[in-house]
């Protein structure tokens, strides 16, 4: 009898493990770009697979560099999808919620990094500059027409 107890408490322990490896997450943060590609991607298991322009400053030069993000989505989670698609559209800034996976695994995607929401980032113009009104310039007085007869 102890036997059983001892088997079935070591398979719970390893089952949880196992369970918390796959779903779990240690790690969630927050990035923000451009949306530069969003695909529905894989043979069985379908995931949304994306990337996004991370752009910033380099340390000292004062030069811009570029980084580019990968990331995957759930297929069910058509409210991040459906958001996504719409920040693809109008060329808008994204910032993408994730949770980090330990692993890689073929049924999670193709990358550890799981979006679980996203917000729009509004495209703010720079106010256009206010040029003061030019004052007419007054109208040439008439000239009368100088007299080529020579007689007065």
């Amino acid at each position: 009898m102890k036997k059983w107890i001892f088997l079935a408490l070591t398979l719970f322990i390893v089952g949880g493990g196992l369970y918390y490896l796959t779903f779990g997450y240690y790690s969630d943060g927050t990035r923000v770009g451009s949306l530069i590609k969003l695909s529905k991607r894989g043979y069985v298991f379908k995931t949304y697979e994306g990337q996004i322009n991370v752009g910033g400053m380099s340390d000292g030069t004062g030069s811009l560099n570029s980084t580019q993000w990968d990331f995957s989505v759930d297929e069910d989670n058509e409210t991040v999808v459906n958001n996504l698609e719409q920040a693809m559209k109008m060329g808008q800034r994204v910032s993408l919620h994730y949770e980090e996976k330990f692993f890689q695994l073929p049924w999670n995607g193709d990358t550890k990094y799981f979006i679980i929401s996203v917000e729009l980032i509004p495209v703010v113009l720079p106010p256009m500059p206010q040029v003061a009104p030019q004052p007419a310039a007054p109208a040439p007085a008439a000239v009368a027409p100088a007299d080529t007869t020579g007689v007065r």
